[in-house]
């Protein structure tokens, strides 16, 4: 009887060599001589299948430039006319 231990160990290693098989270098020939499919000679030609749905048309982003920086003057006050010291000043723009 083989146990459960037995069982995996021997699949683990029968998966390694399938991926070793299949991993194993082969000429780049086209499917279309010789019927090569995944490293190994099958002698059936398998054409290649694209796992994929089909081409969807989606415009570019629209480009919106960034804002123009605005620096704002500084606000601009009257001031009115003083006595600083015992000079006048008259009003003006400050």
């Amino acid at each position: 009887m083989v146990s459960f231990r037995q069982l995996s160990a021997g699949l683990g290693v029968a998966g390694l060599v399938g991926l070793g098989l299949v991993a194993m270098p082969a000429p780049a020939e086209a499917w279309w001589r010789g019927g090569w499919c995944c490293g190994v000679r099958f002698g059936v030609f398998l054409p290649p299948f694209v796992v994929a749905p089909a081409p969807v048309y989606v415009p570019p982003p629209v480009y919106y430039p960034p804002p123009v920086a605005y620096y704002a003057p500084p606000p601009r006050v009257w001031i009115a006319p003083h006595w600083q010291g015992n000079v006048w000043v008259p009003g003006h723009w400050g």
